[in-house]
Parts: C-alpha cells; sequence; structure tokens
C-alpha cells in the first residue's frame, strides 16, 4: 500500500520534472557555469583527492564540466554503477566509454570495485529531485543512493547537486530517506546541521 508521504514525493517529482524540461538553453548554460565553479571550490574546501559523483544526464544540473576539470587535476572519481539489487558498485571508468545503466542514467564503463569501495573517498556527490533547509533529500524514487548512504559506518561529507529552486522549505520523508549534509547549486553551497539530522 502506498504510503502519503509516498503520494506527496510522486507530484513533487512531477512538478520538479516539469520544471527542468522549460529550462532554457541559456538558462541550462548559465546554471553549469555557476555550479561547476562551487563544485570546483567544494573540492578545495574539503582538499578532497578522491570524490564519488555521478554522470548526469540531459534532465540534470550538468556535472561533465566539472568532472573533466576533476580529472585533469588529478582527483581520483569513482563512478556509480546500479545493481539489479538496488545496491550501487562502483569504478573509476579507466576505459572512457559510456553506457546506460539498468535506471536508464548515463554511466561510466570500467572495472567493477564492489559496494565498499565509496568508503574511501573524502566527499560525495549525490544526484537529488529536491532537498529542504534542514537537509532531507529527495531523490528520483529508485533508492540506490539512500541505501548506500544508509549502509556507511563512517560516511565522509554528502552534497545534494541540483538546481536554485529545488531548495524548498520541506520535503516528504520516509523512515529509509537518509539526509545530506549540503547541497550545491549554481548560485550557493548550503551547508545543514548534522546534529539535527542524524536519527
Amino acid at each position: 500500500m502506498t504510503s502519503p508521504a509516498e503520494h506527496e514525493k510522486r507530484a513533487l517529482r512531477a512538478e520538479l520534472r516539469e520544471r527542468r524540461e522549460l529550462l532554457t538553453s541559456l538558462e541550462k548554460e548559465r546554471s553549469t557555469t555557476g555550479l561547476t565553479d562551487n563544485l570546483r571550490a567544494l573540492v578545495s574546501r574539503f582538499g578532497a583527492s578522491s570524490i564519488a559523483c555521478y554522470l548526469s544526464s540531459p534532465s540534470e544540473p550538468d556535472t561533465r564540466p566539472f568532472l573533466q576539470w576533476a580529472q585533469e587535476a588529478g582527483i581520483r572519481i569513482l563512478f556509480p554503477i546500479t545493481r539489479t539489487d538496488g545496491l550501487l558498485d562502483w569504478t573509476i571508468g579507466e576505459a572512457g566509454i559510456e553506457t546506460v545503466g539498468f535506471a536508464g542514467t548515463p554511466e561510466v564503463v570500467g572495472t567493477t570495485l564492489g559496494p565498499i569501495a565509496i568508503n574511501d573517498v573524502d566527499l560525495i556527490l549525490v544526484p537529488a529531485a529536491a532537498v529542504d533547509a534542514h537537509g532531507m533529500r529527495m531523490g528520483w524514487g529508485r533508492g540506490y543512493f539512500d541505501k548506500t548512504l544508509g549502509s556507511m559506518e563512517r560516511c565522509p561529507p554528502v552534497y545534494a547537486v541540483l538546481y536554485d529552486t529545488e531548495i524548498l522549505d520541506e520535503v516528504p520523508s520516509e523512515i529509509h530517506d537518509e539526509p545530506v549534509g549540503g547541497a550545491v547549486t549554481p548560485s550557493r553551497i548550503l551547508d545543514f546541521d548534522q546534529v539535527r539530522l542524524r536519527r
């Protein structure tokens, strides 16, 4: 049986998806420039030499220029690979080839390192549909990142990547939803109070 929170999530996701589809190419281009600058600043702030980050799809804020910068800067990047059991494997993508994963998202092809490889990174960047003012993240409903973050004993800083209009006062949440420590948008970097977040 679908919970009231799940009904709310579905309606909100549909609204957010429609907003993204209405963005003009100029708006997307400007967003990419600001987002890349802020992601670079975040990496510098943490002195991160290894990160986990995803390949953005056409509807998402564009992570690709940032990833290119990170690779050129010698930062080790782990890319997620979706699995049929709902977990994520990771790869450094040494093949330099893209494919489409089980969830229909772009993925890098490379040697599979297994789910625990993410334990060694300094910073995790995750996609999001929305994040609220307290750091609660709402994804797109597949649960891959919630499962990953929920299974980590010692989690490095986790930041959601999204558009400015997707920072909301509140998002519907369920017991399995995992909060994030911050958010990166084209115009700013937000940090949330982790003491209040961790259940």
